[in-house]
């Protein structure tokens, strides 16, 4: 499982092989399984993930006990609650294995070390918040002026290999439509690719 997780980091910032050996010895490696909860609402979140293998979900509790799911994280892509993890304050959020998952874990302070000590890795990891609160603004512009069939259309132009792999009550929980209105959708959709 190193070998991915140096592969990935190599083809993403120029690494030493003793810096990557560094980072993963800093790390723990965990294996979530399915169903199992990384963070739960009230909690401080403890680590930076990085999934190796398997599908993450973030995602916030309604009211009515029902899920609104914020962000998917599946191989090769980080997750936390960067508020949480940045300032060590109670947790919004709920992280939770939708598979099983295999992640390594940096806690804040080792993290921290590392970036201080590896200038490509605080550039990379300044870089991966600049790309995510992107992407959270274009998740805000499209909930608020997209149709729900545009919301879906670009969930599978964004996440194509996730569209077949993610229950559909979970893609239409993080479009925020129904699950009824997310299969009229795709009902459409395969209609029209047979015509």
């Amino acid at each position: 499982m190193s070998d991915v997780f140096e592969n990935y980091l190599r083809s993403v910032m120029p690494l030493t092989h003793e810096e990557v050996q560094q980072i993963l010895s800093l790390s723990v490696t965990k294996k979530v399984r399915r169903r199992q909860l990384l963070l739960e609402e009230g909690e401080v979140c403890l680590y930076k993930i990085f999934i190796i293998k398997g599908l993450l979900k973030s995602y916030l509790l309604k009211s009515d006990g029902s899920e609104h799911i914020m962000r998917f994280a599946p191989e090769q892509t980080w997750l936390t609650d960067h508020e949480s993890y940045m300032h060590q304050t109670p947790s919004k959020y709920y992280i939770e294995a939708i598979e099983d998952t295999y992640v390594l874990l940096w806690t804040r302070d080792h993290f921290n070390t590392l970036m201080d000590t590896i200038p490509a890795l605080k550039a990379y990891s300044i870089r991966i918040v600049s790309n995510s609160l992107n992407a959270s603004q274009e998740r805000i512009r499209m909930h608020i002026s997209a149709t729900s069939e545009e919301k879906y259309h670009e969930f599978v132009a964004t996440f194509p290999h996730l569209a077949n792999r993610i229950p559909l009550h979970l893609i239409a929980s993080y479009l925020g439509v129904s699950r009824e209105t997310l299969s009229r959708i795709r009902h459409a959709q395969r209609m029209v690719k047979s015509s």
